[in-house]
């Protein structure tokens, strides 16, 4: 496995005079060859030219978060990662690789969640080059590395936990942030072969797949009314059970288990109702 060597290179700055008074000397030499039809120095000053020349193939330059990997006839050198203006043998290459920060959004994508639901779902990758020679040297293509390896970690995700489930459950829609953080583990496990930094993993696209959606909704909703309804009757058999203590605590009333029986039922009537209560006059007694 190929690890990163950082280097240091000479600065172009310093060679660039150097080579532009050799061209230029080489240049005058060549003039005076001809004018003076001397061939030692046409010689020389054509092999200097050439020379000059092949040497000013070495500059090259660094950007911010930028590095160029140095390879001499197919060995690695180093990588260079100072910005700036450089220079170094003109028979090596000099292979440029960003270190910025880059967004993948992907696209979506239909898998079967934990229970067999289909599903869409997509994730936003935020990643960066770390490691110049991995990249370069381990894998054939590193982006196209990372966007594979991207919706393979989707995909083994969200068919390891279900879309929706109660809320002591990891599911994929009520538990994001934890969902993100393995999410982002695992992206990370599977590209460092290729030395890329996960910043951030997030999904980006949740929903039950179109033939089921309609179907999901309604039981969605079923859902969320039987819970309401149980949160009502719970409150209901409360407001009732503190009504008959207190009228027992202040003896506003006598109150056998019929009359008790009958309160109770009109009460949770009233309570757990959808609609708003009638109220009814009693001008007699409480049997008639």
């Amino acid at each position: 496995m190929h690890k990163e060597k950082t280097i240091t290179v000479a600065s172009g700055w310093l060679f660039l005079p150097l080579l532009t008074l050799l061209l230029g000397g080489m240049i005058w030499l060549f003039v005076s060859a001809i004018a003076t039809e001397t061939v030692w120095k046409l010689i020389v000053a054509i092999v200097g030219i050439v020379l000059d020349i092949i040497l000013l193939v070495g500059f090259f330059v660094v950007n911010p978060n930028e590095a160029a990997a140095l390879l001499l006839f197919g060995d690695y050198k180093g990588s260079v990662k100072q910005n700036g203006f450089h220079w170094a043998n003109p028979f090596m290459t000099k292979q440029k690789i960003s270190l910025r920060a880059r967004n993948l959004n992907g696209e979506k994508i239909k898998v079967n969640d934990l229970t067999g639901n289909p599903i869409e779902i997509a994730a936003v990758v935020v990643w960066r080059v770390v490691e110049t020679a991995e990249a370069l040297f381990e894998v054939d293509d590193y982006e196209e590395y990372v966007e594979t390896q991207s919706e393979a970690a989707v995909r083994h995700m969200a068919s390891a936990y279900p879309y929706d489930g109660p809320e002591n459950q990891l599911t994929l829609r009520g538990t994001t942030d934890e969902l993100s953080e393995r999410l982002e583990k695992e992206l990370q496990d599977r590209l460092n072969r290729a030395g890329v930094e996960v910043i951030e993993a997030r999904l980006s696209h949740l929903a039950y797949a179109p033939e089921i959606a309609g179907a999901m909704l309604q039981r969605q909703q079923a859902s969320a009314v039987v819970a309401a309804r149980q949160l009502i009757v719970a409150g209901a058999v409360g407001m009732v059970e503190l009504a008959l203590e207190e009228l027992n605590k202040k003896g506003i009333v006598e109150l056998d288990e019929e009359k008790k029986a009958t309160m109770v039922s009109n009460l949770l009537v009233v309570l757990c109702s959808e609609h708003s209560a009638q109220p009814v006059v009693n001008t007699g007694t409480l049997y008639q």
